[in-house]
């Protein structure tokens, strides 16, 4: 077996690698403190300063999930059973600690370097450290990611184990059902730009996929996030669509399930825990965005409850769905986020010929490039009714505390949801890699293809054991919005890198529509943008490292 890189030949594979993080944190200490001396003030973060210094607070964002991202794969690696997990550890630790020596891309364009937040010194300090030089010179090697080129051609794929006799059966099931229900078909429904059948539907539904996390006394199966990570995945793996379909009775179960009251809980969760009923999230307007302190849709009381009237956009599933979670504005005499309210809003299913069947609401369709399967939607809500019982929690002036509940949950399953989808690029890439022949050989023959899938296969591990570990956290009970955005802000950057690299990997082919890479990419780029983009992510994820 292979081994990491070590100091002048001394302590194990692992030692070494955790000499490696403990310097990368050091360095990660530098560049948080220089970034507070650019915007606190009075021990707290200034945040038109953070605004302003922008670039240099995301790039503590990216440094930090680089470094969390480095710790999980080190510690898989010292947990898989895998005889090729040191070179995996290698080559995953080589690559990361040059990119923190060097400069961490944060966008396809941009990358933050050491002279950008001013800690040039400490990035000479990590690169000497005796482990770093070492791993730097003999990590992300050539000869390295051969040796796991090489494997990729005789069939190996790194261990996926959760070293959980139940977790492990659920991955088996799910993969199962999504290799025989969902990715024959997949995309055909793309290409049509149809909804997921409504048998798929019932199917999952059948084998518990919206009551995952729901608690068992409402009809749940009374799972935790590392289980709806597993699932989410292996649905995603074979169509993005089938693993966010959980997506929306996660938000929903989790909002009424820590926020309602108990009618509420008893009225709502064992619908959406049987499939029974489709919610849909109805947060985002038209010129607010991820802005949700300036949302103008307004809740007005009534005497028969409460009506709607404003804009919502980028709606998923919002004909098909049965619930609607409205943050509307109910006391329009607080601005920011104080005057939001959740609302709690049933409604009929729509079909094809009337997709909104309801009096007071109306939408239209919005074409998308891929994320196809639930349809997009903008919504129009004039004097719409919702009953007495539909305020959450029966009380006002709630909802963005309540909707921040549930942020952590739904950016996790993001995670979980591009982490399979960056695994299905890898697939669809080395397949064509291996079958493709060009000047004599298979292209996977060729070291830049090769190149390409080896750096696809690693990234994989540490996006989807940093997705693990924020799962385990949220798991805890403890708060993990900072571990929930950098699961998904390193996983959308997978998830899109993986499939570009395999749809290069296809040449002319990829860029046919017949191709499955083709709905893969659209897929993969929807993951940066939506659950909070990139750039919200790691605003997020700076704040929270500063203020800690």
């Amino acid at each position: 077996m292979a081994h990491v890189a070590q100091r002048d030949g001394e302590g194990s594979a692992i030692d070494n690698a955790h000499d490696v993080i403990r310097a990368a944190r050091t360095y990660c200490d530098a560049a948080r403190a220089a970034v507070s001396g650019l915007v606190m003030r009075d021990g707290r973060v200034d945040m038109s300063s953070l605004t302003r210094e922008q670039r240099a607070g995301h790039g503590l964002a990216w440094i930090a999930t680089t470094v969390e991202a480095m710790q999980h794969l080190a510690h898989w690696a010292e947990t898989a059973s895998d005889p090729l997990a040191e070179i995996v550890l290698q080559v995953g630790l080589g690559e990361y600690a040059h990119q923190l020596a060097g400069g961490v891309p944060i966008s396809q364009s941009e990358i933050v370097r050491p002279t950008d937040l001013g800690i040039e010194a400490a990035a000479d300090h990590f690169r000497n450290d005796r482990a770093v030089a070492c791993l730097l010179r003999h990590g992300n090697t050539a000869a390295m990611r051969a040796k796991l080129a090489d494997a990729l051609a005789e069939g190996w794929m790194p261990f996926d184990g959760l070293h959980d006799e139940t977790l492990d059966m659920i991955r088996e099931q799910f993969w199962r059902f999504a290799q025989d229900r969902i990715l024959p078909n997949a995309h055909e429904w793309h290409l049509a730009d149809e909804l997921i059948p409504d048998t798929i539907v019932t199917e999952m539904a059948e084998l518990g996929v919206f009551g995952l996390c729901i608690p068992e006394e409402y009809g749940g199966l009374g799972l935790g996030k590392l289980a709806m990570c597993v699932v989410t995945e292996e649905l995603s793996c074979a169509w993005i669509a089938a693993g966010s379909l959980g997506t929306r009775s996660e938000i929903a179960g989790e909002l009424i399930a820590s926020a309602g009251t108990e009618a509420q809980k008893s009225r709502w969760l064992p619908g959406i825990a049987s499939g029974e009923i489709l919610p849909t999230a109805v947060f985002t307007e038209p010129d607010t965005g991820s802005d949700l302190a300036h949302l103008k849709t307004r809740a007005r009381r009534d005497d028969e409850g409460w009506r709607i009237d404003g804009s919502k956009t980028w709606i998923t599933h919002a004909s098909r769905s049965d619930l609607m979670t409205i943050l509307a504005r109910s006391n329009p005499e607080k601005g920011g986020h104080d005057g939001l309210s959740m609302f709690l809003a049933g409604k009929p299913r729509g079909t094809e010929g009337d997709a909104f069947p309801v009096s007071g609401l109306d939408g239209g369709e919005i074409p998308v490039l891929g994320y196809r399967g639930m349809k997009e939607y903008q919504l129009s809500f004039d004097n719409f009714r919702v009953d007495g019982a539909g305020l959450l929690g029966d009380v006002e002036g709630r909802g963005f505390a309540q909707l921040m509940q549930t942020f952590e949950g739904a950016r996790i399953q993001t995670a979980a949801r591009a982490v399979g989808v960056a695994r299905r690029g890898v697939e669809l890439g080395l397949a064509y890699a291996k079958e493709r022949k060009q000047f004599g050989q298979p292209l996977l023959g060729f070291p830049r293809v090769a190149d390409k899938l080896v750096m696809a296969v690693v990234e994989l591990v540490l996006a989807r054991e940093l997705t693990y570990a924020a799962a385990r956290e949220k798991d805890t009970g403890r708060r993990c919005d900072i571990e929930a955005g950098m699961a998904k802000l390193l996983a959308a950057r997978v998830a899109w890198t993986n499939a570009d690299a395999a749809l290069q990997i296809h040449g002319g082919n990829g860029y046919a529509l017949e191709f499955e890479i083709s709905r893969v990419l659209c897929d993969a780029r929807i993951l940066n943008i939506f659950e909070g983009a990139a750039e919200i992510q790691a605003q997020v994820i700076a704040r929270g490292l500063l203020a800690r």
